[in-house]
């Protein structure tokens, strides 16, 4: 015996049928949306720009005329970059804990894990992107150097793109392993200033912690990096500082995200 289903039976069963899961690619689109639509992500933002601006400037009339080409305009702006790039990556998982929006976030979406994952392919996103705009305002500034007689060299290999490109993603990761380790933004920004700062402080003062601080300090062992000067063992040091600062304080604090209970 065969039971007819009528359209309308049908129509009801679509109207109450769940909802399609959002893709990954939409989900990392709405974390790009909302890394830059609260007021403190957008004035982020715009003093990452301004830093780029004034670094750039700076470099046109500092140091000598030799040494300006726009590979160094490049590593000038990217370390003014590092600096504040992280504090956005910080943001982007302790806004939701601290404004309570969490839970929305993770009843639309009860897969943590996804979103999670968009979180850290729109942080690629915006270093690729802030990595672009770097590129473009040194050009800028090699430009103006140029035309002022004040040097003006225009070699830019990819190999110096790449290791700018992985200096600024080594401090996005960093930002969002603090965000995610203490889930509050002021404790986060503050201790990722001050940690790292003491380490390099102390490795590059006490005698018995400066073999030590080579292979441990992040700092230390990225700066190849920004002059292109990467050798064998540079990629040993900074692979175990990576591991040290940013993979395992990443894994931390993506598995507290998964765990913590919301309240």
């Amino acid at each position: 015996m065969t039971t007819a289903v009528s359209a309308e039976q049908v129509s009801t069963f679509e109207r109450n049928a769940p909802a399609p899961a959002p893709s990954l690619g939409r989900l990392t689109l709405v974390e790009l949306r909302k890394m830059s639509d609260t007021r403190a992500g957008r004035w982020l933002l715009a003093s990452i720009a301004l830093v780029v601006l004034a670094l750039v400037t700076v470099r046109v009339f500092a140091g000598s005329s030799e040494d300006r080409n726009v590979e160094s305009f490049l590593a000038f702006a990217t370390t003014g970059v590092g600096l504040l790039l992280p504090v956005l990556g910080i943001l982007s998982v302790t806004s939701e804990w601290g404004q309570k929006t969490v839970l929305t976030t993770f009843a639309l979406v009860p897969r943590r894990s996804r979103v999670i994952t968009a979180k850290l392919l729109a942080a690629v996103a915006i270093t690729v992107m802030s990595v672009a705009v770097t590129i473009v305002v040194a050009l800028a500034g090699n430009l103006a150097a140029e035309v002022l007689n004040r040097g003006g060299g225009w070699e830019l290999g990819v190999d110096t793109i790449l290791y700018a490109f992985l200096f600024q993603l080594l401090n996005m990761l960093l930002g969002i392993a603090f965000g995610a380790l203490l889930l509050a933004s002021g404790l986060a920004i503050v201790l990722y200033f001050i940690i790292p700062t003491v380490w390099t402080v102390i490795g590059g003062t006490v005698a018995f912690l400066k073999d030590a601080a080579g292979w441990l300090d992040l700092s230390t062992t990225t700066e190849p990096l920004l002059t292109s000067s990467m050798v064998g063992e540079d990629w040993a040091r900074l692979g175990v500082s990576a591991a040290v600062w940013v993979l395992l304080p990443l894994c931390a604090g993506l598995i507290r995200v998964l765990r913590t209970e919301i309240k």
